[in-house]
């Protein structure tokens, strides 16, 4: 009697035949495995798209119903919070109907996701637009970007007057506070985790601590030592050291996490091959976390390019053009736009948000330069670098290939050759002097013959 596995799946005919046959001596066939269908985890099938149709309606329609007939609700964000809790568990319910836990709550959280991003994305659709939309009129005339506001008052129209020494002072302060800030905190990053010592956990908690400083005391800590203890005036370089203590621990502090990322294996394996510390870090372990770092660097500078406290109490203000970050007062785009729309005038505000869509396009530019610089991942090259690599390979080749050129033998073969030098080698150690002397013999005594004769 043969016995069928009833757990496997038969083919259509497999009942007939075992039927048939039972009794009479006929094999049932093997039973066959049908293999595993992964539950698709991404697309929109039918379903999916009347479910979420189906729930959006019935959302929108339970909270009409609650807001107008049931409950003596009012107002658009609950109305909005309760629609989107209906829609939720509406489509929890239709989607459990087909489907197991498991890919409800997958679904449920992809709905969430989906809602989170479109926010976001609207937000700053929301900020950019807006801001761009007010400044046009000023953005659209030459001299916004040419001229500054020495010679224009708030009664002047957008054709008088500009922002060049707002821009000129912000790219400069930027340029001091990323020149210390890039050194420092990368450098500070690398002790943290390539150098740990005695005073690692106590710099990486004041590092924590620095996050939160006000910018405020930033300011308030520069001014008191740059401009009332030493005496220095108010300048764009005392403003670009404010804002570097802005910058420092946000660049320390994502350095810090990046550099965390880089495999162990990596460093092991460089000193491994006798690799000074150095050397691995500098060839290692910074080269593969370049992007993280320009992920850091960009963070710190959008960090410090829109504060404005610390350079109103160390730049102080001015209405003129000034290239010369040691000497006489300088002001930022931020501080510019603060000062342009407390004004009560329409064409100072409309220059306030002009100042500020300028300030989001040159953060856009920067941002742009930085993953140009550091955006390839490890192991992906330049196109410099790729020319200098296939230089540095011909170079070897040629090398390799001058040392195993033939050269003018005198032998057939190289095993002749071979032999002939042993021969020389052993006939040069036999005939090699002795070091130390041989004992000279002993003299001998010679018989006399005896001839008989007598003196």
């Amino acid at each position: 009697m043969t016995v069928v596995d009833e757990t496997k799946t038969l083919p259509a005919a497999a009942p007939e035949a075992v039927a048939a046959g039972t009794g009479a001596g006929v094999a049932a066939p093997d039973p066959v495995e049908l293999p595993d269908r992964p539950r698709p985890i991404g697309g929109l099938t039918r379903s999916g798209v009347l479910s979420l149709a189906g729930a959006a309606a019935s959302g929108l329609c339970t909270t009409v119903l609650l807001f107008g007939e049931l409950a003596p609700l009012s107002g658009a964000l609950g109305f909005t919070v309760t629609a989107y809790l209906s829609f939720l568990l509406i489509y929890a319910v239709l989607t459990g109907l087909e489907e197991d836990r498991q890919a409800v709550l997958d679904r449920v959280m992809t709905v969430v996701l989906w809602t989170a991003a479109l926010l976001m994305i609207s937000a700053l659709v929301l900020v950019v637009g807006f801001t761009a939309w007010r400044g046009r009129e000023a953005l659209l005339h030459g001299n916004f970007f040419t001229q500054d506001m020495q010679a224009a008052g708030p009664l002047d129209p957008l054709t008088n007057g500009g922002i060049a020494h707002a821009m000129l002072g912000t790219l400069i302060m930027i340029a001091i506070a990323l020149t210390i800030t890039v050194p420092l905190g990368i450098a500070c990053a690398i002790y943290l985790n390539q150098i740990p010592g005695r005073f690692s956990r106590f710099v990486r908690t004041i590092v924590e601590a620095m996050t939160a400083l006000p910018s405020i005391v930033a300011g308030l800590t520069v001014y008191a030592t740059w401009i009332l203890y030493l005496g220095m005036q108010k300048s764009g370089l005392a403003a670009g050291f404010a804002i570097s203590v802005m910058m420092l621990p946000i660049v320390i502090r994502a350095s810090d996490v990046v550099l965390r990322l880089v495999p162990g294996t990596l460093t092991e394996a460089s000193e491994a091959l006798g690799a000074p510390r150095w050397r691995t870090v500098w060839h290692v372990v910074l080269p593969t976390a370049r992007s993280g770092l320009a992920t850091a660097v960009i963070l710190g500078t959008a960090r410090g390019i829109g504060e404005t406290s610390p350079v109103l109490l160390t730049a102080g203000f001015t209405a003129a053009l000034n290239a010369d970050p040691t000497s006489g007062p300088m002001i930022s785009l931020p501080l510019a736009v603060f000062n342009f729309v407390k004004s009560p005038e329409p064409t100072m505000i409309a220059r306030g948000f002009g100042s500020a869509a300028v300030l989001m396009a040159l953060v856009l530019v920067l941002f742009v330069v930085a993953r140009v610089i550091g955006g390839r991942g490890p192991g992906h090259q330049s196109r410099r670098q790729v020319r200098r690599s296939a230089r540095a390979s011909r170079q070897d080749a040629a090398r390799f290939e001058e040392l195993h050129a033939p050269r003018l033998s005198l032998f057939k073969d190289a095993e002749d050759a071979e032999a002939v030098a042993d021969a020389v080698s052993a006939e040069a150690v036999s005939d090699a002097p002795s070091e130390t002397p041989a004992p000279s013999p002993a003299p001998r005594h010679t018989p006399v013959e005896d001839t008989g004769e007598t003196d």
